[in-house]
């Protein structure tokens, strides 16, 4: 399905939003790696957090049953990276089955495809800045995050940064914001993007617990348990346009259960079928 445009007076479409978390990261695999590192609150990918970021994207190009118009990213390193892998193998041509990922298998250039979704980053989109979430060390003493966006950019896949779109979070939230507020950050910018490109389908990049909002914030009762690397929700609304102007119906939560690295249960949905145990 193509993007439906704007002056289009009269017309209905289902509004696809898939939300996914980066992959796996270096200090949960090598803890000592803090210790030396001149951004300790800012580790980059293992290669099987490459890899694993490759193959979701793989994934994706051929469960999901629709184009993806717009990426969205968090500023930090892992999901930058993973955005990469995931943007690389949905733009992939025939890449086969030995292809891991970009980095560890090369694919030729002329097998991708021309992208047809722009990129950008979304400070909205950033892991919780609170001590719930960053490990204690690892955060910068001044509260200064130190991010070049001009470097970040150089680092999306070439030919897919839109340069014209203006964040809806044009600076970082506040260090030691709360697990309450962070949570309603994350259903805020899950809303208030879809709300500004209507007519397209979108994948936010983002932490755990972003993924994890965009489950419990739309799934009535529902609570995550886990959020795996690379996890992703599949959430889906109907819009209608008329008249240059749109309006909306609400999310349906379409993962199921531990299908997609996402665990959770909701006792409003036990009775419908829903697993009445996190898996």
């Amino acid at each position: 399905m193509d993007a439906i445009s704007p002056e289009n007076n009269d017309a209905k479409h289902q509004q696809n939003v898939v939300v996914m978390r980066h992959g796996d990261r270096i200090d949960n695999v090598e803890p000592s790696w803090i210790k030396n590192a001149s951004r300790p609150w800012d580790p980059p990918l293992v290669e099987e957090g490459l890899s694993r970021a490759f193959r979701t994207g793989q994934q994706l190009k051929t469960k999901l049953g629709f184009p993806i118009h717009r990426v969205f990213v968090s500023p930090f390193l892992r999901c930058i990276q993973t955005a990469f892998e995931v943007i690389t193998a949905l733009s992939a041509v025939n890449d086969g089955p030995d292809a891991v990922c970009c980095h560890g298998v090369a694919i030729d250039p002329t097998k991708l495809k021309a992208v047809h979704f722009q990129v950008s980053i979304e400070y909205g989109l950033c892991e919780m800045l609170n001590r719930e979430a960053m490990r204690r060390g690892s955060v910068p003493k001044d509260g200064n995050f130190r991010f070049n966006i001009a470097e970040l950019h150089a680092l999306l896949p070439a030919g897919t940064l839109d340069r014209d779109v203006k964040p809806v979070y044009e600076e970082l939230p506040q260090w030691e914001e709360t697990v309450t507020g962070a949570r309603t950050r994350y259903e805020q910018i899950i809303k208030t993007l879809a709300d500004k490109y209507p007519s397209e389908n979108l994948l936010l990049v983002t932490h755990g617990e972003g993924v994890g909002v965009s489950v419990s914030a739309f799934l009535e009762d529902a609570t995550v348990d886990q959020v795996d690397y690379c996890a992703y929700s599949h959430l889906r609304r109907p819009v209608f346009h008329k008249n240059k102007s749109f309006t909306a119906g609400e999310f349906e939560v379409l993962s199921d259960n531990g299908r997609t690295g996402i665990a959770y249960y909701s006792s409003i949905h036990m009775g419908n079928g829903a697993v009445d145990e996190a898996t």
